[in-house]
């Protein structure tokens, strides 16, 4: 795989966001384009992503909506819309990317199969420091990291450690690349759910209902997750509902998915 698009989704944290995009122009291999789905942040991230533009070293599109509360899907739905490569690389705007992240995604693509990547952690403590030091780089044994393990690239020994299987389980939309006629063909994200939780692995498990296996990765594919306090858990209990029905039933398409979001 040679060419792929960055979808980054993020919502009012311009430092993060900031922060990302500097690890984003800093990897071995660049993306071809980036793709930003904003759920409704104000002036200050499309000042950010304006920052990244006059860098001009990849193409970036702003995909903006309105901020009506927690709308994920349908941003996610809309910024896919507007990809242009057919191998999409999908993160949030809260993680930092080892330099080899999307040469490693290109590496790992196959058709057929949709790829779960981990993530090691930036602990609260350290995050006031690395704002006020911008610092985007990092490594598995640098200051403030926790979960190590899932930091250390090893390639000649990830294949080891790799994994298929049908299975949608805990998968996260911050580490995970995808066909985009495989996402079409399920009708992308679920618009239903709205506010916190799951919505990454109810497409998941739609994917899996349809024949497209998920390669779990290791020791490649490496980021950063920036610690921030939890969003609101109210709804998860219905999305919790959901996603037990598309996986006890087998479901692949939902009603109100790609096909009803409109990009302009």
């Amino acid at each position: 795989m040679e060419n792929c698009t960055l979808l980054i989704s993020t919502y009012n944290w311009p430092q993060a966001l900031d922060l990302c995009l500097q690890s984003v122009m800093k990897q071995s291999k660049l993306p071809k384009e980036i793709v930003i789905a904003d759920d409704g942040s104000d002036r200050d991230t499309a000042e950010i992503i304006d920052k990244y533009r006059i860098v001009n070293k990849v193409p970036i599109k702003h995909v903006w909506q309105e901020d009506l509360g927690f709308r994920k899907s349908l941003i996610m739905n809309k910024a896919v819309k507007g990809a242009s490569y057919e191998y999409i690389v999908q993160i949030d705007g809260d993680v930092i990317l080892n330099r080899n992240f999307i040469e490693d995604h290109l590496i790992v693509a196959e058709r057929s199969t949709f790829v779960r990547g981990t993530r090691a952690h930036i602990r609260k403590e350290y995050v006031q420091e690395m704002f006020l030091n911008s610092q985007s780089d990092f490594k598995f044994y640098s200051k403030g990291i926790k979960n190590r393990f899932n930091a250390i690239r090893l390639p000649s020994l990830s294949w080891l450690v790799s994994k298929r299987e049908l299975s949608g389980r805990s998968v996260r939309g911050c580490n995970m690349a995808f066909w985009k006629t495989d996402f079409v063909q399920v009708n992308g994200y679920n618009n239903d759910l709205k506010g916190w939780g799951h919505e990454d692995e109810e497409l998941a498990t739609r994917l899996v209902n349809n024949g497209i296996i998920k390669k779990s990765v290791k020791f490649r594919c490496i980021q950063y997750h920036i610690f921030h306090p939890l969003a609101s858990r109210e709804l998860e209990n219905i999305h919790d509902d959901l996603l037990f029905d598309v996986r006890n039933n087998k479901i692949i398409r939902c009603e109100n998915g790609y096909e009803n979001s409109f990009y302009k």
